[in-house]
């Protein structure tokens, strides 16, 4: 199976609904739930492609809400403002998975497009209902239960062989809600730490590398981009490599899973299947998200069609595009510096400007804190290690710097 086009013509059945998703030309009203980088990256894309935006984010000039026709100012939560970013636009979709169902489900209820749909987000925003779905439908992942008590947390911690990770179900990211136990001593304060959440444990995954591969699905078929690598640290991802160093029977046998995974979803939208490879090259499935994803920033200049602009494809009912790879690449996320918090300045993008093939990404937020994303940097070369090689030399140039604490250096002098 070639990993950028894959026809589904003949795999999946279409949705009974297929019509569902209605053409929708320029200038058509896109509306974003959230306001975040990722809003942000998809409203640069509508708005080159002639469409309209609204966003709805309680932050004032979010990130998306920069760029975009009309911002919302509200709480995801606010049911009255939901129904008027559903007026206000012709199709919905969302950048983050930490959104209420309820509330979603009325908006369908009443007449709203949603890609992807409730349903759909409503499995995948509970950690625990996406593996019992992905467990169900054959596709492996690491053994999991669901913790109720210390008992059940000390029960698990035996039968996983001294070594778990304990995670809450709902709303944990970048490794927040997400604690590695490998002493008997650490699963009381574990398991006090997430007390009144519902919280799962999983059989800690022995892998050789993290990788994830994009898979958008729209009304004429599916579209799978090149597998990234990925390097995280502490929950945070630091960098992804394209095409990822797999065998091609294992980048297969991933097409393969991401195929099945969309079958049993049977959903438009853009997804991201997150997975474990361990030495032997077997494949665990960590996690899903149904929307554009940080190891998918490459796409905007390594790829033909941007993840952001496929998710548009997608949602506007428009044919998907290409996904094939330019050249290899390596992205770098680009974080908050030690503890400084607050206005900042980033510094040294001179040496990355001078060199070719190297993208800023800068996401528009006012604030630095800790590991904060607060941009990105692709690089494109002639190799992963070429590439590699550069992304590292132009990293090194780049810092954040809060004003506070220049400002505090030079009241010193």
């Amino acid at each position: 199976m070639h990993e950028t086009d894959v026809s589904v013509m003949n795999q999946i059945e279409y949705l009974e609904n297929q019509n569902w998703i209605r053409r929708l030309h320029p200038p058509g009203r896109i509306g974003i739930i959230g306001g975040g980088q990722l809003g942000r990256m998809i409203t640069i894309e509508a708005k080159r492609m002639g469409y309209r935006v609204i966003v709805l984010d309680p932050m004032p000039d979010s990130p998306a809400g920069q760029l975009a026709d009309q911002q919302i100012v509200a709480a995801f939560s606010d049911m009255a403002a939901l129904r008027k970013l559903s007026q206000s636009a012709d199709v919905l979709t969302y950048e983050f998975e930490h959104l209420d169902i309820s509330t979603l489900d009325a908006l369908e209820a009443r007449g709203a497009r949603l890609i992807p749909s409730a349903k759909t987000l409503e499995i995948i925003q509970n950690k625990y209902h996406q593996k019992v779905r992905l467990r169900k439908i054959g596709v492996q992942v690491p053994d999991f239960v669901r913790i109720d008590s210390l008992e059940a947390l000390e029960e698990a911690f035996l039968v996983f062989g001294g070594r778990l990770v304990l995670k809450t179900c709902r709303d944990g990211y970048d490794g927040k809600g997400t604690w590695i136990v490998t002493e008997q001593a650490q699963l009381k304060p574990a398991y006090e730490a997430f007390s009144g959440e519902e919280i799962m444990a999983e059989a800690f995954a022995d892998f050789a590398m993290e990788v994830s591969i994009l898979a958008a699905r729209g009304r004429e078929g599916v579209k799978l981009y090149p597998i990234a690598e990925n390097v995280h640290e502490d929950g945070i991802l630091m960098h992804s490599s394209v095409p990822a160093r797999l065998p091609e029977e294992t980048k297969a046998e991933i097409q393969r899973i991401a195929m099945k995974i969309l079958e049993a979803f049977d959903d438009y939208g853009l997804f991201c299947i997150e997975c474990f490879v361990d030495e032997y090259n077997h494949i665990l499935v960590n996690e899903i998200a149904p929307r554009p994803h940080n190891s998918g920033h490459y796409t905007i200049e390594a790829c033909i069609t941007s993840q952001f602009e496929q998710l548009l494809r997608v949602i506007t009912g428009m044919p998907l595009g290409s996904t094939a790879l330019l050249a290899p690449c390596v992205m770098w996320n680009l974080l908050g510096q030690g503890e400084g918090r607050g206005a900042y300045e980033v510094r040294g993008s001179e040496r990355l400007l001078s060199e070719e093939a190297c993208y800023l990404h800068l996401y528009g937020k006012k604030e630095t804190g800790p590991l904060r994303k607060l941009g990105h940097v692709t690089v494109l070369g002639e190799s992963i290690e070429a590439a590699q090689e550069k992304a590292k030399n132009v990293m090194c140039s780049i810092s954040i710097e809060t004003l506070e604490r220049e400002a505090l250096y030079e009241g010193r002098n």
